[in-house]
């Protein structure tokens, strides 16, 4: 088995506990993994996330490149434990270790130094390396100012010859896992603060047991603002992001 070792963590980002064993991470806590043995890759990517939102922040992307076998999510199936984690909480630690160990996976990568949410309007833009076999791109990440909603993209081709690209406008998703409740105290603790909201220090970065709907992933219903969020700013129609992957080597 291939293992990407964890090259660089850098910080979590804490919140109000409450009944999880899994801390929250809006900040990045991977630069990079890289395989530990094998030739160079074989083709080199550039991976651009383009924040369409008016009021909606990402956490950093989880990116994957990988053999067909891997799905990280699937609309209508029950959410892994790792998207979970991403869409409730902006925990990233648990699809970064998924991705580090998983024998179909040949590099994984987050938003590189010390980088910190993509915010509306904003660009994030990394690199990726493919090896013999992997042909297809994965990406998660979290909308910070709902209970559990996440963008991404499933299995993308990745375009086969150099200067060439591939663009996806990417949907807002609900991992089904959370009641929607749009509230301050079940939200993580920076959507207040980066979409300009009094959320007067409340928040959490756990999961509470309490709010469990054991659904599945669905297009996500969107912010109504019946309670503390505000559907004229956290809202969104249409897509929430547009990936390009252009293969620059």
């Amino acid at each position: 088995m291939r293992r990407l070792p964890v090259v660089a963590l850098a910080l979590a980002l804490g919140g109000t506990a409450c009944q999880d064993e899994t801390p929250s991470g809006i900040e990045p806590q991977l630069a990079r993994t890289e395989a530990a043995t094998g030739r160079a890759g074989e083709a080199l990517y550039r991976v651009t996330v383009h924040n369409l939102t008016e009021g909606q922040p990402f956490t950093p992307p989880v990116a994957a490149v990988h053999r067909q076998a891997v799905a990280l999510f699937e609309v209508g199936d029950a959410a892994s434990f790792e998207v979970k984690e991403i869409a409730e909480n902006g925990n990233i630690a648990p699809l970064v270790e998924l991705a580090s160990t998983n024998r179909h996976v040949v590099d994984a990568t987050v938003t590189p130094g010390a980088a910190g949410p993509v915010m509306p309007g904003e660009t994030v833009q990394f690199e990726v390396e493919a090896r013999t076999g992997a042909k297809y791109l994965s990406i998660v990440a979290m909308l910070v100012c709902t209970n559990d909603g996440f963008t991404g993209a499933n299995t993308v081709r990745l375009p086969r010859a150099v200067g060439t690209s591939e663009t996806l406008d990417a949907y807002g998703y609900d991992a089904g896992t959370e009641v929607n409740t749009e509230a301050w105290p079940d939200l993580v603790p920076p959507c207040g603060p980066l979409t300009g909201f009094d959320s007067m220090g409340q928040g959490t970065g756990t999961s509470d047991p309490a709010l469990f709907e054991g659904g599945v992933v669905r297009m996500h219903p969107g912010i109504s603002g019946g309670a503390d969020l505000d559907a004229s700013v956290h809202g969104w129609n249409g897509p929430v992001a547009r990936i390009v992957v252009e293969r620059i080597g």
